[in-house]
């Protein structure tokens, strides 16, 4: 398996829509809405995402992964000196389920532990991810309507 990560550039924005778009369309589906309604409301919703993390996100670390020179995924983290912030993982449906997920937030762990800072992240409470972030050693630091703030601490 030819799995690598290498620097987000501007003419991944193609991708990184179809990428945000099959995060949420089994979500959208179900509200019987046209394909051009779902898609205006995925790309307004996509438009929003990427300005959000673009202002409030500007030094992270964002990486695409990529198989067998295909982008699959990326993965955004933002490097403090007291912990690091795994701001979005995501991969494509297809790709889901096979480890990828999991090593890349064991590489972030292994990093991080080098670096004696812990990571944070935050996940949808309706999200299966939020099961591996437990046996990875994530602990629910706090909550909201929609997510479960987590961190694995140092170890």
């Amino acid at each position: 398996m030819a799995l690598s990560l290498r620097p987000y550039r501007t003419d991944d924005q193609n991708f990184l829509f179809k990428l945000y778009a099959a995060t949420r369309q089994q979500e959208i589906s179900a509200w019987g809405w046209s394909s051009a309604q779902q898609e205006a409301f995925l790309r307004m919703q996509f438009n929003a995402q990427q300005q959000s993390y673009g202002m409030t996100y500007a030094d992270a670390d964002h990486q695409i992964v990529v198989f067998d020179d295909n982008p699959i995924g990326r993965i955004l983290v933002l490097r403090k000196p007291e912990a690091a912030l795994l701001v979005d993982i995501a991969l494509l449906p297809e790709y889901r389920g096979r480890g990828i997920g999991g090593g890349l937030v064991r590489e972030l762990i292994e990093q991080c532990n080098k670096s004696k800072v812990a990571v944070r992240l935050q996940v949808l409470r309706t999200n299966p991810a939020q099961r591996l972030y437990e046996r990875l050693g994530f602990r629910k630091t706090g909550e909201d309507e929609l997510y479960f703030q987590m961190e694995r601490p140092i170890g």
